[in-house]
């Protein structure tokens, strides 16, 4: 005949049990919950590299001249879209042929020096010549500037 002590030996064991599944599903959900919250670090760190990561983008070739004598000051747009690029006291002629991205119009501005003299700047655009302008005397200024062409259908997104 069972004694009335055996129950609750049983029960000890059943809550003692619990107790432990308990224990260990929490350090479990825990453990779960440290990951993530460290992890995210370096998930907004991944992201961040994705954003900072160039990606590919159209862009069309210009070509830029100057002609004349002497050495002249110029600033062009270049591959950076936005930025323009300058080049003192260059001399001439200069020539420079760069990949703007599309949507970014080209333009190069000549200024001569306190000699003056004459030069001229002459842009193309994928080969095309857009435009042709003249500075002449002392500090002298030009520019040629541009539109930028349409995508061609090779690069439009499909």
């Amino acid at each position: 005949m069972p004694t009335t002590d055996e129950p609750n030996h049983r029960i000890d064991r059943i809550d003692r049990r619990g107790v432990a599944v308990a224990a260990a599903l929490l350090l479990v959900c825990g453990a779960f919950v440290m990951y993530g919250f460290l992890d995210t670090g370096t998930d907004d760190e991944a992201a961040g590299k994705r954003a900072a990561t160039p990606t590919a983008v159209a862009s069309y070739d210009v070509t830029y001249e100057v002609l004349g004598e002497g050495a002249v000051d110029v600033s062009y747009r270049g591959s950076g879209g936005d930025e323009t690029q300058v080049v003192t006291h260059v001399g001439l002629p200069w020539r420079k042929t760069v990949s703007v991205p599309l949507g970014a119009s080209p333009i190069v501005n000549v200024t001569l020096g306190e000699n003056g003299g004459t030069a001229s700047c002459t842009l193309a655009v994928r080969g095309k010549h857009v435009q042709r302008a003249t500075a002449t005397g002392a500090f002298g200024r030009t520019t040629c500037a541009g539109e930028p062409p349409a995508p061609e259908a090779s690069a439009a997104p499909q």
